[in-house]
């Protein structure tokens, strides 16, 4: 079987020319150079492509290793300019990933799974039970198609910001996240610095520490509620993994990487948004270096909550800031072509042992 060489980081494909491939020691960075910045600079697909490599190696290439086998299937575009991508893999399995223009950034929202695990009753990807974890190419196709997309291979970087706040729970998929972040962040790779990329996580506790100390990029998570008790009736992962569990690992996270967590907390009315909800999350902000994003409720057909209106926003926002702390309202994009936060969702199913 070949090699996808999205698979590999640029110390794994170091590895893999010198054992499966026979490049000499003296030429390995070279010929890693050489490739990296091929593929994940210049957006090349095809080993024909790589003139600066000579055209023996390229067929021996050709023989043992391949590009990226995924494809755009669909693309949505929204009244904002929001771009939402059904993205089809190898095995036939989709996710969705988002493309989010702002004036003076542009930012890919990334699926981690195919499916999610955490049933997060105002979720609409949590409606889809899990199909697998992304390989790390699978994860880092999604950017590539995205770029190629938006013709993106050029010095501009429309693309200047990667989230991993689509489909699925990143943290759950530690191993595969670490090598696309690898790439990410590798200057002969994609080239984006900690600070261009957040990994949002629903509260897996037990992997904070390690996402502290070998990912390191911006994280987020996704609080949406200020007690155990609320947060257990709309988050079921809570009952695992305690709020004071969290901020334990939070205050890891904040100690290692030195940027403060961006608290995600989507606005449902009547059920989050009260005055008390403010002050205990007041409380749980002065425990650890932190800034809530409040979200706007991206309704989905058959969902029971409803958003808080715009003026309870801004007073639940201004109490927070009142006290001292950063508070900001996140506007919704996309959900008229259900691409904004919470409603990613594919037809793609868990196939069955009998099958």
């Amino acid at each position: 079987m070949k090699q996808n060489l999205l698979d590999l980081n640029y110390k794994d494909l170091k590895s893999f020319l010198s054992k499966k491939i026979g490049i000499e020691e003296k030429k390995l960075n070279m010929r890693a150079q050489q490739i990296f910045s091929a593929v994940y600079q210049k957006g090349l697909h095809d080993f024909n492509q790589l003139t600066t490599i000579p055209v023996e190696l390229r067929e021996v290439l050709k023989k043992h290793t391949s590009f990226n086998s995924s494809k755009i299937v669909q693309t949505h575009k929204s009244t904002d300019g929001t771009l939402k991508f059904l993205i089809e893999f190898f095995d036939g399995n989709k996710v969705e990933c988002v493309y989010i223009p702002e004036k003076t950034r542009g930012t890919i929202c990334v699926s981690s799974q195919v499916g999610c695990s955490l049933t997060c009753t105002f979720c609409r990807s949590g409606t889809q039970r899990l199909v697998k974890n992304l390989s790390a190419s699978e994860i880092i196709s999604q950017i590539i198609l995205v770029k190629d997309e938006l013709k993106d291979w050029g010095d501009q970087k429309k693309v200047s910001n990667i989230v991993f706040m689509g489909q699925g729970e990143p943290l759950i998929n530690m191993k595969n996240l670490k090598t696309a972040v690898q790439i990410l962040k590798d200057k002969n790779g994609l080239n984006y610095g900690n600070k261009k990329i957040t990994v949002s996580t629903s509260g897996i506790a037990n992997k904070i520490s390690e996402a502290a100390d070998e990912i390191g990029t911006y994280l987020a998570l996704s609080l949406h509620a200020p007690n155990d008790k609320l947060r257990e009736e709309i988050m079921p992962i809570n009952k695992k993994f305690k709020i004071k569990d969290l901020i334990q690992q939070l205050k890891y996270y904040t100690s290692v990487v030195k940027e403060p967590i961006f608290l995600e907390y989507v606005m449902l009315k009547g059920v989050n948004d009260t005055e008390d909800c403010a002050k205990q999350l007041v409380k749980l902000m002065s425990q650890f270096p932190s800034k809530v994003n409040l979200i706007e409720f991206n309704s989905w057909p058959g969902v029971k909550f409803e958003p808080t209106k715009r003026k309870d926003i801004e007073k639940f926002s201004k109490y927070i800031q009142d006290k001292g702390y950063m508070s900001f309202i996140r506007r919704s994009r996309g959900d008229d072509v259900l691409a904004a936060c919470g409603q990613l969702r594919t037809e793609s199913e868990k196939k069955s042992k009998l099958n």
